[in-house]
């Protein structure tokens, strides 16, 4: 049995076809880990969501912050964007079964040495409290107010984690962490503004995973959502995102020995952004 942690597919199911065999993957045997994002700006959003769902037990994804826009889309909460391709998960038949599964995903997963998320986690957090937290949205995320609370997700704000807040500030916190972070002031605000490389960031604002003392260092963080920072595997992070959706390739990686494989994709969304 071998565990695989794979890249932000985007809607790219194509290049996770050809991955897979590339892996001679099997889902009675081995088990896949989605870092989230499954769909949007790449061609086939809906196969990618019918694919990993159809995997059954044999694979953990997490949610992406592309994930709950279409969620909010789908529940008429948000308007498709110009660069969206959701448009075939909107109309097919089994739209409401897909968006059922998708939000029950976990927004975190935590097993042994390795936690995997979407984006990233504040410095301050612990595994074992990023994983409360994480339980949290997924509670209500699951639950009869989940409309609701997708209505109230957007927004920059709060940036500064505290353990005092409450309600909707609480919740959108912990998901802007978890499914957009990269960068993190020098006294851990989040900065959700930025979206270039590592070397564009000013002095004052640091990659999260480069936060002094951060307090999950205990685990491997397993993520993508950083395209411009593309593959990273070093110490305590495995960040996946290797930019197939924008003609780069998709990743890989065996969690036992941390060995990559890639296979080139087409880059069907235009240029990076």
């Amino acid at each position: 049995m071998a565990l695989y942690a794979i890249g932000d597919l985007q809607g790219c199911l194509e290049p996770l076809e050809r991955l897979l065999d590339m892996l001679a993957f099997d889902p009675a045997r081995d088990r896949a880990w989605f870092v989230g994002d499954l769909v949007n700006r790449g061609p086939d959003s809906l196969g990618c969501l019918r694919f990993v769902k159809g995997l059954g037990p044999a694979a953990v994804t997490v949610l992406g912050n592309h994930d709950l826009h279409l969620l909010c889309v789908a529940e008429g909460i948000e308007k498709s964007r110009p660069r969206d391709t959701l448009e075939a998960v909107l109309a097919a038949p089994d739209r409401d079964e897909l968006v059922d599964w998708l939000r029950r995903r976990p927004l975190m997963h935590v097993e042994g040495a390795y936690a995997l998320v979407h984006a990233g986690l504040l410095p301050q957090w612990p595994v074992a409290k990023a994983r409360a937290l994480a339980g949290e949205v997924e509670g209500v995320l699951q639950g009869h107010g989940w409309r609701r609370f997708l209505s109230r997700l957007y927004g920059n704000e709060p940036a500064r984690w505290d353990d005092d807040l409450d309600g909707d500030d609480r919740l959108r916190a912990i998901v802007n962490a978890m499914t957009r972070l990269r960068v993190c002031t020098r006294d851990g605000a989040m900065d959700l503004a930025f979206k270039g490389e590592p070397g564009e960031h000013h002095a004052h604002r640091t990659a999260w995973f480069d936060m002094p003392d951060r307090a999950n260092a205990t685990h491997t963080i397993v993520c993508g959502h950083w395209s411009a920072l593309g593959l990273r595997v070093s110490g305590k992070v495995l960040s996946l995102d290797s930019g197939c959706v924008w003609g780069k390739s998709l990743t890989a990686a065996r969690l036992g020995d941390r060995r990559l494989w890639q296979v080139p994709c087409p880059g069907l969304a235009g240029p990076e952004e």
